[in-house]
């Protein structure tokens, strides 16, 4: 039923042709706030909140459902921000009084929040350098973060600093929020290749009251790898969505494209890589929601499913989208035809919380290989 009511939401309120018009209109905000309002009648912000605070109370499971409807219409919105990865890294970390004072307006669809932890153009989450030095009223934060996504329209921004250590320790890492407005916040807005929002923010002297520390102080890099590989299996839902709509888009074209008098699909070789990359596809799809199902069941083999669900979800869309380009011909590779949108998103997905060599190194360290 979930799948349902987002296949046909999104479908008609925010088809490809709704991210063509925000890049093309250049739109400062970079996702339709009225789109985001219906998001939030629809539930959907509010599926990993739970229901004593205003949310659905369902799982990781769901979210990837609606994600996966997501990639299919390449649907700009702070879903993965909030409803991902803040509403993740409340469940895990916050106290009362901070559920109790963000987790309604999150669930409303009144609070965009983002999360700041990557800090190089690869991913690499322990490699934080940005420092957080007690004061007397809490702490001052100077370093800056990349890849912030949503983190120009943020009304509240979870950053990963370090109290202790050095860059790629994995302790002394602790999760700070910071409204936007602090003094000595600087948001540049960074539209990333796919025409998704992202943003490049820095931290000059930045004042943050005790209070504003979510979890324990040096114990927040526990804490950010469950957030991360959260938003890993979920961004692997959404890369399966953008394989799965570029598999159906070319399969109706080969059974539709006339060359030499037959059907193009009629062709053996093409037959054989479409029967190749279905198969590859249903191979994904088994390891994305196992990956969501051993994260609602807080398995010890999160982390590796985790990191086996976004490998080869980014490499099965990869092969989706090149495929479905070769396959389009000449038209295929035109800004006109919108296969070359799922090409894009695809490669932006494929980076964003590690690629599949960050991800086959990390599932090797795992298993102590």
């Amino acid at each position: 039923m979930l799948r349902d009511s987002a296949k046909a939401f999104l479908g008609e309120n925010a088809p490809v042709a709704h991210l063509r018009t925000l890049r093309d209109t250049r739109d400062e905000t970079g996702f339709s706030r009225d789109l985001w309002r219906g998001f939030a009648d629809m539930g959907f912000t509010g599926v990993l909140i739970p229901e004593a605070y205003g949310g659905l109370g369902l799982g990781n499971v769901e979210a990837g459902v609606v994600a996966e409807e997501m990639g299919r219409n390449l649907t700009p919105s702070p879903f993965f921000s909030t409803a991902v990865l803040a509403a993740s890294a409340f469940n895990h970390a916050a106290t009362e009084p901070q559920k109790k004072k963000y987790l309604p307006d999150m669930a409303a669809g009144k609070l965009v929040v983002a999360l700041a932890t990557d800090e190089s153009s690869k991913h690499r989450p322990s490699q934080v350098g940005l420092k957080a030095v007690p004061s007397e009223s809490g702490f001052v934060l100077n370093g800056e973060k990349i890849l912030v996504i949503d983190g120009h329209v943020a009304d509240l921004l979870i950053v990963s600093a370090r109290t202790s250590g050095q860059p790629g320790d994995a302790e002394g890492i602790t999760l700070f929020l910071v409204e936007p407005g602090t003094a000595g916040v600087h948001i540049e807005r960074t539209a990333m290749v796919d025409a998704h929002n992202a943003a490049r923010i820095r931290f000059d002297d930045v004042r943050v009251a005790s209070d504003a520390m979510l979890g324990q102080r040096d114990q927040g890099g526990p804490v950010l790898e469950q957030i991360l590989d959260i938003g890993r299996a979920v961004l692997a839902a959404e890369l399966l969505g953008v394989a799965d709509e570029v598999f159906s888009r070319t399969l109706i074209y080969l059974k539709e494209r006339r060359q030499f008098n037959q059907l193009i699909g009629e062709f053996q070789a093409l037959q054989h890589r479409a029967a190749h990359l279905y198969s590859e596809m249903e191979i994904t799809r088994a390891a994305v929601l196992r990956a969501l199902q051993v994260l609602d069941e807080a398995s010890r083999e999160s982390a590796a499913m985790a990191s086996m669900a976004k490998a080869r979800a980014g490499t099965t869309a990869t092969l989706a989208v090149q495929e479905g380009v070769q396959m389009h011909g000449g038209m295929g590779m035109t800004d006109e035809f919108e296969i070359g949108f799922f090409m894009k998103r695809a490669r932006v997905l494929q980076e964003l919380f590690g690629d599949a060599n960050f991800h086959a190194d990390r599932l090797a360290r795992i298993n102590r290989y």
